[in-house]
């Protein structure tokens, strides 16, 4: 018998539903490092945790914040992906910190969660689903989340539980100031498809990113560093979104993009609609990918101008 699809979800503007709100309700909790009493549950960093606060189990969406950023400054982003039904939680990194060093607190905050010690920080009778775990970051934190989902922050001989990601999301990657200056570690090597990950994957890229806002600043994602050259060496399956008209920061919440738009390259046209674009592939993506439901993936990739923003190109590789 064939099997019938469903129909996108779509709101009376004909917009899919995954770039608005979504309708549960949800909570933002600031876990501090060493705050609660028992050590075995203390997080090994500061984190921000975003989570539905109606009972049920939900997946776990990892993210990480780019360069000096703070993970409260993507409010607006991370309630619009957990209000459909995500738990995500934003770890804190020192912005004295190295890649290296990042990855392998990345690593253990993924450690952290895979011990059970997430649900300690969640409202009551809300649980982590962690056989459907996504890891995902902006700018440096998209090169974090590549490297820790390629294994460069394995700590499997100290992890009691093992936990493997499901999906893999990059939001305008960066991996250094240029192709001869890559920061450790060096995970881009300019062969097509060489990244040995075992995931699918999405890249969200700013067309605007790889542009100078003065000529004091540089770009902030330079070609050869950015998120064309990740996108490049994935393995599929693989997508690959280019919010055209927009620069690096433009997801960040609306008073930290316009103090960012004096050094970063923005677009002219309205953050909400970035965020709820990007926001609505992260979560279409996460359907499809940890969920099975793939129609508003599918969608978005044969009709980009279902999205708030333009989307060009949009690419699909299976």
């Amino acid at each position: 018998m064939e099997k019938v699809l469903e129909k996108p979800l779509l709101h009376y503007d004909g917009s899919l539903s995954v770039f608005r709100e979504g309708d549960v309700a949800v909570k933002i909790t600031k876990v501090k490092n060493g705050s609660l009493n028992n050590d075995n549950l203390s997080p090994p960093t500061s984190l921000l945790v975003v989570s539905p606060i109606i009972p049920g189990t939900y997946p776990v969406l990892l993210f990480f914040h780019g360069f000096v950023l703070k993970p409260i400054w993507y409010k607006s982003l991370l309630q619009h992906i957990s209000s459909h039904g995500y738990i995500v939680v934003a770890p804190q990194f020192s912005p004295v910190a190295s890649e290296i060093q990042e990855v392998k607190k990345a690593a253990k905050v993924t450690e952290w969660v895979s011990n059970g010690a997430l649900e300690s920080v969640l409202p009551e009778k809300v649980q982590p689903d962690l056989l459907k775990l996504a890891v995902s970051g902006h700018s440096r934190g998209g090169k974090t989340a590549f490297s820790l989902a390629l294994g460069y922050g394995d700590l499997s001989s100290s992890t009691p539980t093992p936990i493997k990601f499901q999906a893999l999301l990059g939001i305008d990657p960066v991996a250094g100031s240029s192709p001869s200056s890559q920061s450790a570690p060096k995970i881009l090597q300019y062969i097509p498809r060489n990244f040995d990950q075992t995931v699918p994957v999405a890249v969200i890229g700013a067309g605007l990113s790889n542009q100078r806002a003065h000529y004091i600043f540089p770009p902030f994602a330079p070609n050869g560093v950015n998120h064309s050259e990740f996108f490049n060496e994935c393995k599929p399956p693989c997508y690959y979104f280019l919010a055209k008209d927009y620069g690096h920061t433009d997801i960040l919440d609306d008073k930290i993009a316009a103090i960012a738009s004096l050094v970063a390259k923005s677009g002219k046209g309205s953050k909400d609609l970035m965020r709820k674009a990007v926001g609505g592939i992260v979560v279409a993506f996460l359907e499809a990918k940890l969920g099975g439901k793939v129609d508003n993936l599918n969608a978005i990739v044969q009709e980009p101008s279902l999205a708030p923003i333009t989307l060009d190109p949009v690419i699909s590789v299976k």
